[in-house]
């Protein structure tokens, strides 16, 4: 049988989602919990292997992850729910379990993500800032939004593509990008059917770079037909990315 949940984390522990040798993983975590708890006839041999529907690295954060994982037998969502959460480390936590059909694939089966990005424009930091990144000149939304507008639709984005990327494909479609701000609170909202390595990342930084320098927002359009990661802005920290949600 086949089951998909419902993934929370705070990434700052953990050296990403995916599994690394002698290092915290949510991943590890999870199929720790996993094992621990589902007792298969494998499990000694073999811990329950638990697929996610992409990787988030160092720092990131999920509020929507999905996983699949396989189990020999039934398993009560609300009694299975309770007693993971209270094997899992505090800053991880499940919901929303269900029973799939076999050919179902958290990655594969994926049709969009949206991450969201998350910063603080002010001059002072504030002690409930926490670990958000603070810009302290002022952010033109609008101008934002209009760079933003460049990234929509099919694109090549090598420009915005570290080179920790396995896939060898660089093209992806976004379906939305937005920008925002609520007080002090900047975010980013981007949805597409996947993301290259540090992507989002890159994309927020050039914003800023945009922003920082009193760029035009055009200047978004010439990174992104360069296909040249160089004209990209630097990578901002990741402790206010967050993946939000997966569409299947």
């Amino acid at each position: 049988m086949r089951y998909a949940v419902q993934v929370q984390y705070i990434g700052k522990n953990y050296a990403g989602s995916q599994l690394q040798k002698d290092k915290p993983t949510i991943q590890g975590e999870l199929e720790k919990a996993l094992s621990t708890l589902i007792y298969t006839k494998n499990s000694k041999d073999r811990p329950i292997k638990a697929i996610f529907s992409g990787r988030t690295d160092r720092g990131v954060n999920a509020k929507g992850q999905v996983v699949h994982f396989d189990c020999d037998k039934p398993i009560v969502a609300s009694k299975f729910i309770y007693s993971i959460n209270e094997i899992l480390p505090p800053d991880i936590s499940i919901s929303n379990l269900k029973e799939v059909d076999s050919s179902f694939h958290a990655q594969k089966s994926a049709k969009k993500r949206h991450y969201v990005y998350e910063f603080i424009n002010r001059k002072y930091k504030n002690a409930y800032d926490g670990d958000l990144l603070r810009i302290k000149y002022d952010i033109d939304i609008k101008r934002m939004q209009k760079a933003l507008d460049y990234i929509k639709g099919e694109h090549d984005f090598s420009s915005f593509k570290s080179s920790g990327t396995l896939n060898p494909s660089k093209v992806c479609f976004i379906y939305d990008a937005k920008a925002s701000r609520a007080g002090d609170k900047v975010t980013i909202d981007i949805i597409g059917n996947r993301f290259l390595y540090n992507m989002v990342r890159a994309i927020v930084g050039t914003l800023l770079e945009i922003e920082g320098h009193n760029l035009p927002a055009e200047h978004m359009k010439d990174v992104l037909e360069a296909k040249d990661r160089r004209k990209a802005g630097q990578n901002v920290i990741p402790y206010g990315l967050t993946l939000l949600k997966v569409e299947y």
